[in-house]
C-alpha cells in the first residue's frame, strides 16, 4: 500500500490536537488577553489584519508557514540565520496567528498568496523568493503561478502541492470546518494534546529546546484559528489539482526540499511528482528527515534558498 499523500490520518490526529478545529470566537487581536503577543506590524492590508515581521538587508525572502502554525515556526531560529545576508519576512498566513481570514470557512491558497502579496506590495518588497513550508508551499505555489512576475524562486519545504488520492483526508476537517461540529470538538482540545501532538510532526527528530513554549500554542488553539485551518486544509486537495493542471506552464526556478522520513507529507505523492511537473525543479530528498525540514536540516534548507536566489537572479549580499 502506498504511504499516504497529503495528511495521513494518524497526521490528521495530530493536526487535530496541536491546531485544527474550531468554534466561533473571533480571531486574536492586539487586545486579545493572549499570552503570546505579536512580533512583528500589524498591517491593514484590503481590510485585513495581516501580521508581519521583517528583518535584515539584501534580496528579499518571504517565509509561509504551514497548517496551524504561525510565523514564529521560522522566527524560531531560520529566519534569524537568513536575516545575516537576505532581508527576511515572515507572515502569518490568513487566518492563523495573528492575521484575519478572508473567509471564515477557510482560504484557497491563491486568495492567501494574493492578500500576502498585497502586504509584500505594502511593505516595498518587490520581486522576492518565497519560502513555504507544508501548506506552505501550497501558498508558494500559488503566488508563483499567479504574479510570476513577483516571485523569483520558490523553495518547497515538505510541500503539500500535488492532489491525493480521493479518501486520504479524514472528514475529521469537514466537521471541524463548521461551526457547531468544530465548538463540539474544540472543547477536548487542551494546550496539553498539543504538546503530545507536536513530536508526531518532528519524528523522527525530537522537537527542539525550548519550541513548545516558544511557538504560541494559546493562538494555535484559538477557535476561529482552528476553524480556519481545519476549513484551509479541507478544502486543498480541489485547489491543487487546479494548480497542478498549470505547473508545466510554469518558468520559475524551484528547489523542493523533502525528508525520505516525512510521515505527515508523501514524498512520493508531492516531492517527487512535483519536481516532474514543473519545468525547471531541483529535488533534494534529505535521508532521514522528518517533516520539520527547516529545523531538521538547516543547513540544506539555507542552501536551498541561496540556489533559488542566485537561479532567480537576485543579488544576495556577500
Amino acid at each position: 500500500m502506498p504511504q499516504a499523500p497529503a495528511y495521513t490520518r494518524r497526521a490528521a490526529l495530530g493536526l487535530t490536537a496541536a491546531t485544527a478545529l474550531t468554534a466561533c470566537a473571533p480571531a486574536p487581536s492586539p487586545d486579545t488577553p493572549a499570552r503570546t503577543k505579536p512580533l512583528g506590524r500589524l498591517l491593514n492590508v484590503r481590510g485585513r489584519r495581516v501580521h508581519a515581521w521583517q528583518q535584515g538587508r539584501g534580496p528579499d525572502v518571504i517565509l509561509v508557514h504551514g497548517a496551524s502554525a504561525n510565523l514564529r515556526d521560522f522566527t524560531f531560529s531560520l529566519a534569524g540565520q537568513l536575516a545575516q545576508r537576505y532581508r527576511v519576512t515572515a507572515f502569518d498566513r490568513p487566518g492563523l496567528g495573528y492575521s484575519e481570514p478572508l473567509n471564515p470557512r477557510g482560504d484557497s491558497p491563491a486568495a492567501q498568496a494574493a492578500q500576502l502579496d498585497a502586504a509584500a506590495v505594502q511593505m516595498g518588497i518587490g520581486r522576492a523568493v518565497v519560502v513555504g513550508h507544508s501548506y506552505g508551499a501550497a501558498v508558494a505555489m500559488a503566488w508563483a503561478l499567479n504574479r510570476p512576475a513577483r516571485v523569483a524562486g520558490v523553495v518547497a519545504l515538505a510541500g503539500v502541492t500535488m492532489p491525493w488520492p480521493d479518501g486520504m483526508l479524514p472528514a475529521w476537517y469537514g466537521i471541524a470546518a463548521s461551526g457547531l461540529g468544530s465548538a463540539l470538538v474544540s472543547a477536548f482540545v487542551t494546550e496539553g494534546a498539543a504538546r503530545r501532538a507536536l513530536p508526531r510532526f518532528f519524528a523522527p527528530q525530537p522537537v527542539p529546546q525550548g519550541y513548545a513554549d516558544y511557538i504560541g500554542l494559546d493562538l494555535a488553539l484559538n477557535p476561529a484559528t482552528l476553524r480556519a485551518s481545519a476549513g484551509q486544509v479541507d478544502s486543498l486537495r480541489p485547489a491543487l489539482a487546479e494548480m497542478a493542471a498549470r505547473y508545466p506552464s510554469l518558468r520559475i526556478p524551484v528547489e523542493v526540499l523533502h525528508g525520505s522520513a516525512d510521515r505527515i507529507v508523501g514524498l512520493e505523492i508531492h516531492a517527487r511528482r512535483l519536481a516532474t511537473a514543473l519545468p525547471d525543479a531541483r529535488l533534494t530528498e534529505l535521508r532521514g528527515v522528518g517533516h520539520m525540514v527547516h529545523h531538521a536540516a538547516p543547513r540544506a534548507t539555507r542552501a536551498a534558498i541561496d540556489r533559488a536566489v542566485a537561479r532567480g537572479g537576485l543579488r544576495r549580499r556577500a
